[in-house]
Formats: structure tokens, sequence, C-alpha cells
């Protein structure tokens, strides 16, 4: 993990999300702490790297979710070589499903 993002303000935001109860705590908290746009965009990125592990094509991700190419490329370089984030937290919404 970047040590640039690693403070004491960014664990005392990650540990007020960890003290959210469900989904309702989860919007009211993220309304307040993020901008329209913002929450928007991280629910994109989001739903591009569900499309990737789908392998859908970056102009089927486009059309869809209307991330740009370059917001397609930036998620897919994270699953490819980032710190495995993403397949973390699908992995265990697969084991919740099952």
């Amino acid at each position: 993990m970047s040590k640039k993002i690693r403070t004491e303000a960014v664990d005392q935001l990650f540990e007020a999300i960890l003290n959210l109860k469900d989904k309702e705590e989860c919007y009211l908290f993220f309304e307040d702490v993020c901008t329209v746009n913002e929450l928007l965009s991280l629910s994109q990125r989001f739903e591009v790297a569900k499309m990737l592990r789908e392998h859908k094509t970056y102009l089927e991700i486009a059309e869809k979710t209307g991330a740009s190419t370059a917001t397609i490329s930036r998620v897919n370089r994270s699953l490819n070589y980032g710190n495995d984030g993403y397949e973390m937290v699908f992995d265990r919404m697969q084991e919740k499903k099952q």
C-alpha cells in the first residue's frame, strides 16, 4: 500500500467507515462526506471493475457505465497490478451470496 495515503486522517476515516452498520447508514454517511459526483465516480469505478472481471470489452463497459476509456484503463491497471483490494471485496461478496 502506498505510504502517501497512510495518514492519521485516513485511518480515522476508515475507522468511521468500519463503524457503519448497514447500507442505509452508508448512504447517510457518504452523502455527507462525498459530493454526489464523487460518490457516483466511486460507484462507476466499482461497476467497471466488476465488468472487467466478467471479461467485458472496453466498448461494452463504456456504453453501460458511461466511463471513459481512461477510467476503464486505470481500473484495469488496478485489477492487474494493484493491491488486490477489488478481488478481496468481490470474493467476500461472492462468499456472502452462497
